[in-house]
């Protein structure tokens, strides 16, 4: 099938393989996390807290990631810091089989996670193209790299609640320590040919200062990086409340709390298998403006739903549309960046979805704990809505510029 084309080839089938299986490991880690958290402090804001810490490092050190990955093969990167994530997974299993857990030292486990996710998030991204011989088929792997996210995110949840249920965080844990497994035996079947004069020779502060230069001379690719810093700020961090609206607004318990995950990895994966029936030439922009204003609206009708059913069926539209709007971003960099920037634009990219999160977190849950969770999910529909009224708007007056420096 069509859809389907870019696993024609072999490393990127052994990449899909791979990160399937770990994934349903990360997503079950997840889940297990934050409700060890919130059973631990039954607060909004330190679950908040402990996803702002685990993600501080992309907000720091994505865009001089960028610019060390340029210059470094990045098979060998991605192959590294999957043993770094397998090791810190298999301490964090420790600590909890041995009941040491506290909000500080799953803080700073979090913390060193998303040291190593840094690299290997960008690693990774900036791989992909390597993993493809026809460029052409490039959106293509990416959607369907997206959809085995969130298959993963959608079944990881579900599996997760049972086996949270019946046996515990550990064995949760112990789960996502065993799935590296198979991640680390695809990357030493693949055969990557990287080329050697693509990577960049100068230091990385200069690298720094000429990826951002290049994004400061490439509007088109800046607007979409600043349409995704304001939804990661005050609307991506829904998924921080998800626990909180599970329990507090449906009277729920762990089995409530994976459905809604369950639901948004749903809503996500049908986003992601749309983008991949992506026919090239389409404006992926206006794509990302329809994806903003359905997110925000589609989070004014959770907060307004009564009925569980009607909560699921609109976290899965939340998701669906966030699906869209980060993937036609991630898409449309990937395929517009000159080739020697890539690395670096991407590292903006993920500061942008990754980095401002944490802060967009923090900031959701502080709101939460003083506004209370409806009215808080009412704010952040409505700044979702006016973050795609405000893209429309630039959009029009760039076409109106770009037609009066033609007449």
């Amino acid at each position: 099938m069509d859809i389907f084309r870019s696993l024609s080839y072999p490393n990127f089938r052994l990449h899909v393989i791979g990160q399937a299986i770990s994934l349903l490991g990360t997503w079950m880690q997840r889940i297990a996390i934050s409700w060890m958290v919130y059973e631990m402090t039954n607060s909004v804001f330190w679950l908040g807290f402990v996803q702002f810490i685990a993600l501080l490092p992309s907000l720091i050190l994505s865009p001089f990631v960028g610019s060390f990955v340029d210059k470094h093969r990045k098979y060998k990167l991605v192959f590294l810091t999957q043993i770094g994530l397998m090791i810190q997974a298999g301490v964090l299993t420790l600590v909890v089989g041995l009941q040491l857990q506290t909000v500080f030292i799953l803080s700073m486990l979090g913390f060193l996670q998303g040291v190593i996710s840094a690299f290997d998030v960008l690693g990774r991204q900036s791989l992909m193209i390597s993993l493809v011989d026809n460029k052409r088929d490039l959106p293509n792997a990416i959607a369907l790299n997206s959809s085995i996210f969130n298959a993963a995110r959608m079944v990881g949840p579900a599996i997760g609640g049972i086996l949270l249920t019946n046996y515990g965080e550990f064995v949760c844990f112990g789960i996502n320590f065993i799935s590296f497994v198979p991640v680390i035996i695809c990357l030493l079947l693949m055969r990557v040919t990287e080329d050697p004069s693509k990577l960049i020779k100068e230091s990385n502060w200069r690298a720094l200062i000429e990826g951002f230069s290049y994004l400061r001379r490439s509007p088109h690719i800046a607007s979409l990086i600043v349409v995704l810093v304001f939804s990661s700020l005050f609307v991506i961090p829904y998924t921080s409340l998800l626990p909180a609206v599970a329990k507090d607004l449906f009277s729920g318990d762990e089995s409530t709390f994976s459905w809604f995950e369950s639901a948004a990895g749903f809503g996500a994966m049908i986003g992601a298998i749309n983008m991949a029936r992506l026919k090239t030439g389409e404006n992926l922009r206006y794509r990302v403006l329809f994806s903003a204003f359905l997110m925000g609206a589609a989070l004014c009708l959770l907060a307004f739903a009564r009925l569980l059913p009607l909560a699921l069926a609109f976290t899965m539209m939340v998701a669906f549309a966030m699906m869209m709007q980060n993937s036609s971003i991630n898409t449309y960099i990937q395929t517009h960046a000159v080739p020697s920037y890539r690395a670096r634009v991407i590292g903006y990219y993920v500061m942008a979805f990754q980095g401002v999160a944490p802060i967009g977190t923090l900031l959701v849950g502080a709101m939460a704990e003083y506004l209370g969770i409806k009215s808080t999910l009412y704010t952040m529909g409505a700044a979702g809505i006016a973050i795609a009224l405000s893209f429309y708007t630039y959009l029009r007056l760039h076409i109106h510029r770009r037609l009066f420096k033609k007449i």
